[in-house]
């Protein structure tokens, strides 16, 4: 890239909540953004708002992780905005299901939104980039991985195959992508929580604290500005994962 191009980096879902803060932290480095959403375009256009507040640019694109069609469209969207040298999949669909109750419509629907998805956009953005050039995708999966549990079963799955993904892709793809992952812990509060519950799973933890956004979003830019980083995850979630959890941190009270 010519000195002085802007570079784009790619947030799949980042309309709100932890997308929204890693959008904002990349931002902050000198990043400019395509803010990828499905539904919450208000909350798109206030995020690419405060992003291009950082003297960055930021082009918003309305795409549905599992629709094939969207995917062409997001990246379509990003490569003619600029040179496109970031993926953050961080889009993702999180419904519950265990053995009990998993029906196929459900387990197909998490498999495209949170795997198969990154798999394809990681994909267009290997085409992308020029030979001598190298890029960076930084996967989001969750320290449940390293402390399993029933609930949720479809997005544990779907979140095991991008796992194993990030260490395949990290050398197929090398060296003109890295490949990286960030497991948080519990950050924000989900739908099933009250707050004083999600306060309680919060101090579940050895260090009696779990990620906050700005945890992950640390986690993510030092990913992305470390050179010499592939094929790993970096568990950012003051160690929920060395406790043993027999239900998932939303269904504890269930």
């Amino acid at each position: 890239m010519n000195p002085g191009t802007p570079r784009f980096a790619v947030v799949t879902g980042a309309a709100r909540r932890l997308g929204r803060a890693i959008a904002l932290g990349l931002a902050r480095n000198g990043w400019s953004i395509v803010l990828g959403y499905r539904n919450s375009q208000a909350e798109a256009e206030q995020t690419a708002a405060e992003v291009r507040a950082l003297g960055v640019q930021c082009v918003i694109c309305q795409a549905d992780m599992s629709q094939p069609e969207d995917l062409d469209k997001l990246m379509r969207c990003a490569i003619e905005s600029g040179p496109v040298r970031c993926l953050v999949n961080n889009a993702s669909l999180f419904e519950f299901d265990c053995g009990k109750s998993i029906e196929p419509e459900s387990f197909n629907r998490h498999m495209a939104t949170n795997l198969l998805a990154p798999l394809v956009l990681t994909r267009k953005l290997y085409e992308h980039i020029p030979d001598g050039e190298q890029g960076v995708v930084v996967n989001l999966l969750d320290q449940k991985l390293d402390n399993l549990n029933p609930d949720f079963l479809s997005y544990t799955l779907a979140k095991a195959g991008l796992n194993t993904a990030t260490r395949l892709l990290a050398t197929e793809l090398a060296p003109r992508l890295r490949v990286v992952g960030v497991s948080p812990g519990l950050t924000l509060i989900s739908h099933l929580q009250t707050q004083a519950e999600f306060e309680q799973a919060h101090q579940i933890s050895p260090i009696n604290r779990s990620s906050q956004p700005e945890d992950i979003v640390s986690a993510v830019c030092f990913l992305v500005d470390s050179p010499a980083i592939t094929g790993t995850t970096l568990l950012v979630d003051g160690g929920q994962h060395l406790v043993p959890m027999a239900r998932d941190f939303s269904m504890m009270n269930s």
